[in-house]
């Protein structure tokens, strides 16, 4: 004798997956910076994406333009602003832009000073009225022995 479980049990999964909320058909992103927690006005502590929305995912960009040439050797200002540039082509691909980017995590070669790269990342995007949640890690070394600095993203585009 036959069972026939599988379709129903997939019926099911699938029944599963529907948002239960019908009235939330657009995506939301909320910027968080809970008491208890150090507020900077660079930077959201938490992040949170709800709703129908889409997520980009942009691997790490290193001060390379489109041509594969190393920009700014040896200076960490003039590679962030390439990086930013490039983040900005990345993310356009996909749809979204910097005021998508909910999360960024920052690579800097030990030894290198990471505040005129900020400052390049803030002259290239502009004030973000929301923050994305940062993470800056030095590490010793990066793909390339000229490359300082490697940012790689993630951005949340609310459903239209």
């Amino acid at each position: 004798m036959k069972t026939h479980f599988l379709p129903l049990a997939g019926l099911l999964l699938l029944a599963a997956c529907v948002p239960q909320d019908r009235n939330q058909t657009k995506g939301a992103v909320t910027h968080l910076n809970p008491d208890g927690l150090h507020r900077n006005p660079a930077f959201s502590q938490v992040v949170v994406a709800s709703g129908r929305t889409r997520t980009v995912f942009v691997g790490g960009q290193n001060a390379v333009d489109s041509s594969g040439a190393i920009v700014g050797r040896g200076d960490i200002g003039a590679q962030a602003t390439q990086i930013a540039t490039n983040l900005q082509i990345a993310l356009a691909a996909a749809g979204a832009g910097v005021e998508h980017i909910v999360k960024w995590t920052v690579f800097a070669v030990q030894g290198q000073p990471v505040d005129p790269a900020m400052r390049a990342f803030q002259q290239v995007f502009g004030e973000m009225p929301a923050p994305p949640a940062i993470s800056v890690v030095f590490v010793s070394a990066l793909a390339h022995p000229e490359f300082l600095l490697e940012v790689e993203a993630i951005a949340v585009v609310p459903g239209q």
